[in-house]
């Protein structure tokens, strides 16, 4: 169906977050950058909220502990000291990441606060040994240029460890991302449509790569979404790694929300209270499937597990209804209950009877329940322990259907829908780091800092297509290729435009799509091989080859490769025997085709040197090879 985003009153704001490329972490010397130590030791860490200031604990935060997980860090000890691990107080704030960010503030035209405070936020999902992350809101009430957008914050806080591998009650971090410094940028939620949604995440990564202050690559960047329609709620998404998923998500969550709204309507219509559903409580049924052909019910009775189920008032129909995509208001339940209990799964009568469950079971089931003809069962298997959580979770979830869509914390999915993450974080979230002094941003710094402010998009679109000579058309490809400040690097080396353009627009694209890791290959070594092409040390038409080799092996050295596939000076003088020969053995042929001959022939020519020789080298040489044969020399 076709949505009117603005009848439905949509709201959307963006985290960006985005590593910044500095020499050190955030609060200690280590430097930031990933390890693929082998054999890193590990530490083993349970972690619990506490209260803030005002005596309140953030129901995220309760959330996460009520798991009961544990959590394992490894440490490498080339990028990682005690720092990390929580047994050493932080250092100063690295002065270069808050230069760097000052920048960014500057270039939004924010207003920079004159006293920077260190917050700690409370994140006990184990991605900080300490239980917390430390941040800084640096400046606020900014402008994303040639827009009606205004960036809210601009904070700097610290990267979170990377997760290695997770199960129900345990999860592995390494610490090597923890500390790296991030610039988080949040909106407003004047947002109306997830086309704009786009446009303003990508523009502000423009803005952000234009600095030349952050890093680039897979995992550097992430957007978090907040979406809100009129009769809905907000819900936060987390982790949309990829800019060309925002729409389908923003699109996705709508749709969720309308049709949770729609649910809780046919509810009310039904008459179901809050009060019908927490009267509701478990009962055991595992008689019932004493004899049951579903297998998994037949080993979970083996193994001592019973079978329960509780009555929902009026869901009969309502849990096989399908929110977004093939995803159900049942599958929000077994997510809620998942989360809360370890249960991998539940089982309801919209779904029923399936899986070896046969149809006098479910009637037996509805009878023992005494299920009227709109009322709906969840069924379970575990033991008695996990029943409380089970049962909490489930009535919880039943009540926030009868309002419609439930405010909360979202993850996103490959297939552009999301799944329950943890309830929204509350006030109770911060209070301040008392192990960092507070920092004064002085105005000789600002001014300092001001001068270096780069330009705006359409400030460097028109430096591309004035001072460069680019059409609009090339000039915006460039802009928005990834690769920018490559292009921006070659220029400044003086490596001719033609040859940085084709580098960006055509040889890289092409390598990518032969799934070749250009972005393994250090930056400086990109440039030095285009330089020596520039000066005509290496041959054009030998780049593919030589960004292939390094690919393989980045720190190869560049002569290495170029002497492995002979691109030097000495490979034109094989060039020119080859010619030679070839227009003696097809003399006939060229005085029959004249200079028609040479295109044919160029296809044999380039058979043999096609990416060792630049191809316009071969066409000049040949065709003057061919030119002599018919006397016009």
């Amino acid at each position: 169906m076709k949505l009117d985003f603005k009848e439905l009153g949509l709201r959307v704001g963006l985290e960006i977050h985005q590593q910044l490329d500095t020499k050190r972490k955030l609060f200690c010397n280590c430097p930031p950058y990933l390890s693929d130590e082998k054999l890193p030791f590990t530490i083993v860490r349970k972690l619990r909220p506490t209260q803030s200031e005002l005596h309140q604990v953030d129901p995220a935060a309760l959330f996460e502990f009520k798991k009961g997980k544990y959590y394992v860090y490894e440490v490498c000890r080339d990028t990682t000291c005690l720092v990390e691990c929580d047994e050493e107080p932080p250092h100063a704030i690295d002065e270069d990441a808050l230069r760097k960010t000052l920048k960014i503030a500057l270039m939004f035209n924010a207003m920079v606060l004159d006293e920077i405070y260190v917050m700690r936020k409370i994140v006990i999902d184990g991605s900080n040994t300490t239980g917390f992350q430390r941040t800084a809101i640096i400046a606020v009430n900014g402008q994303i240029p040639g827009e009606n957008v205004k960036i809210q914050t601009i904070c700097l806080e610290e990267e979170a460890a990377r997760i290695i591998e997770k199960d129900q009650k345990k999860t592995v971090y390494r610490l090597d991302r923890l500390g790296i410094p991030l610039v988080e940028i949040s909106t407003s939620s004047d947002i109306s449509s997830p086309e704009e949604a786009y446009r303003i995440a990508r523009k502000i990564g423009l803005m952000l790569r234009l600095t030349g202050d952050v890093k680039r690559g897979l995992g550097t960047i992430r957007q978090d979404l907040n979406i809100s329609i009129a009769r809905g709620a907000r819900i936060e998404v987390k982790g949309v790694q990829r800019l060309e998923d925002i729409p389908k998500i923003i699109e996705n969550e709508v749709v969720r929300q309308l049709n949770l709204i729609k649910i809780a309507e046919e509810l009310s219509r039904r008459g179901v209270s809050k009060s019908m559903i927490k009267n509701e409580s478990f009962t055991e049924v595992t008689e019932i499937f004493k004899d049951t052909k579903c297998k998994f019910i037949q080993n979970a009775i083996k193994r001592g597990e019973k079978v329960y189920a509780i009555k929902l008032p009026g869901f009969n129909g309502l849990l096989g209804t399908k929110v977004v995509g093939d995803r159900t208001l049942g599958k929000e339940f077994a997510e809620r209950v998942s989360f809360w209990s370890g249960l991998k799964g539940i089982l309801h009568t919209d779904e029923l009877p399936k899986y070896g469950i046969s149809k006098k079971e479910v009637e037996d089931l509805r009878k023992f329940m005494r299920c009227r003809g709109e009322d709906a069962v969840i069924i379970v298997i575990c033991d008695e322990k996990a029943l409380e959580d089970v049962s909490k979770a489930i009535i919880e979830r039943a009540v926030e259907a009868l309002e419609g869509v439930p405010p909360e914390t979202r993850v996103a999915n490959p297939d552009a829908t999301t799944s329950f993450l943890r309830p929204l974080p509350g006030p109770a979230r911060m209070y301040p780091e008392t192990d960092i002094p507070p920092i004064r941003v002085t105005e000789v710094l600002l001014r300092e800092l001001s001068d270096k402010v780069p330009p705006t998009p359409e400030e460097k679109l028109e430096e591309y297509v004035s001072k460069l000579g680019l059409d609009k058309q090339t000039a915006e490809r460039i802009l928005w290729s990834r690769y920018q400040p490559l292009f921006d690097t070659l220029i400044a080396e003086r490596v001719a435009t033609k040859l940085a353009l084709s580098l960006i627009l055509n040889i890289i694209p092409s390598l990518k799509r032969e799934s070749v890791n250009v972005d393994a290959i250090p930056e400086d070594k990109i440039v030095e091989i285009m330089k020596r092409v520039s000066k005509g040390e290496i041959a054009k038409e030998a780049i593919p080859e030589i960004l292939t080799q390094l690919s393989e092996k980045p720190d190869a050295a560049i002569d290495a490769i170029i002497n492995k596939l002979k691109v030097t000076g000495e490979i034109l003088e094989k060039l020119d025997n080859f010619i030679s020969n070839l227009v003696t053995e097809k003399k006939n042929f060229i005085l029959e085709r004249g200079e028609h001959a040479v295109k044919p022939l160029m296809g044999i020519v380039m058979k043999e040197f096609r990416g060792k020789v630049d191809g316009k080298v071969v066409y000049e040489k040949l065709s003057a090879a061919v030119k002599k044969v018919l006397g016009h020399e």
